[in-house]
């Protein structure tokens, strides 16, 4: 007998979001045909690379379990483009060497803070998250409060192509490689237990604390190179869209099947979900709809989304609620 779809996307829960992909693909080449044209995929990619970027970011602390899904982000990434653009930048940052660590610094911090306050403190992290994104969204709006253009800087030849090579396509590329550098140590596999069942892993030795501090940390580092790749597409300051990256996040990691309840999913999804965003996006401008229904639009997918996951059994509400017993470790 064959598996119904309920187990197939049990089994591979971003099989949904590629199926969906796939067929938006297909209306994208038919709407316009110069859609695939290889000319076009260094800025496809540049588009793509915020939005998979977001959704990458989403991915560790969600996998770790303990409802643990981070809304601060998109904000992270939106504050990563407006301190690049309006501060480091004009006052002398604006080489990879001296603007790059110091982001991916700023987006560690934060993403080490999230899992102080969720892990140590124990605050519920969608609650913690998103104060934290209320901090965030408010240095956003201080600090760029007036979108300018960006002077010329190393980020614009990422939005183009570097040889041969789509600049985007080595911003996507780096989460893949620190992913894939983590599953030859013990911590990927230490993740997954946690997400399982911290209990459980914690009683087998793992520190629960310091996996889930690590996995924010990842999730912080990823906005920070997601901040990198919009400033690259856009050359300017965007904190207007602070908001819209946090459905960006929170749509992608339901439509690509990473579950709230920790333990199961991956980048696979999440590149996938953004896919699907990135598509929904291309096609809505292709059609001539008007710009401000493309949220309607995501709203509707995280809908979707969110039915296919509970379905599968890959997304629960009552996976971001606090846990009755949740190890101390």
């Amino acid at each position: 007998m064959r598996p119904s779809w309920t187990r197939r996307v049990r089994e591979q829960p971003w099989l949904f979001a590629g199926a969906l992909s796939l067929a938006l693909l297909i209306v994208n080449i038919v709407a316009d045909p110069n859609f695939a044209a290889p000319d076009n995929w260094p800025q496809h990619l540049a588009t793509l690379a915020p939005l998979a970027l977001v959704a990458v970011a989403t991915t560790p602390a969600a996998v770790s379990g303990n409802g643990g899904l981070d809304l601060s982000v998109g904000p992270l990434a939106v504050m990563c483009n407006v301190l690049l653009v309006h501060e480091l930048i004009p006052n002398g940052f604006d080489s990879f060497w001296t603007s790059a660590p110091l982001l991916i610094a700023i987006g560690a911090a934060v993403g080490a803070l999230n899992g102080f306050l969720t892990t140590v403190l124990r605050y519920v992290p969608v609650i913690a998250t998103l104060c934290v994104a209320f901090v965030i969204m408010g240095v956003n709006e201080k600090v760029g409060a007036q979108s300018i253009s960006a002077p010329d800087n190393w980020t614009s030849s990422l939005a183009e192509s570097i040889g041969p090579v789509p600049g985007a396509a080595i911003l996507l590329a780096l989460p893949i490689l620190l992913w894939l550098a983590l599953r030859a140590t013990a911590y990927h596999g230490n993740l997954y237990a946690t997400g399982g069942n911290d209990v459980t892993a914690f009683s087998s030795g793992v520190n629960v604390t310091a996996t889930r501090i690590v996995a924010f940390t990842l999730g912080g580092i990823f906005a920070a190179v997601a901040g990198i790749a919009l400033t690259a597409l856009v050359q300017s300051s965007q904190a207007s869209q602070t908001t819209f990256y946090i459905l960006v996040g929170l749509t992608a990691l339901a439509l690509g099947g990473t579950s709230l309840g920790g333990g199961r999913g991956g980048l696979t999804g999440a590149y996938v979900g953004a896919a699907v965003l990135f598509l929904i996006q291309t096609l809505v401008t292709t059609l001539g709809v008007r710009p401000e229904w493309i949220n309607v639009v995501y709203g509707v997918m995280l809908v979707l989304g969110v039915v296919v996951g509970a379905r599968a059994g890959a997304f629960s509400l009552s996976a971001i609620l606090p846990r009755k017993a949740t190890s101390t470790a």
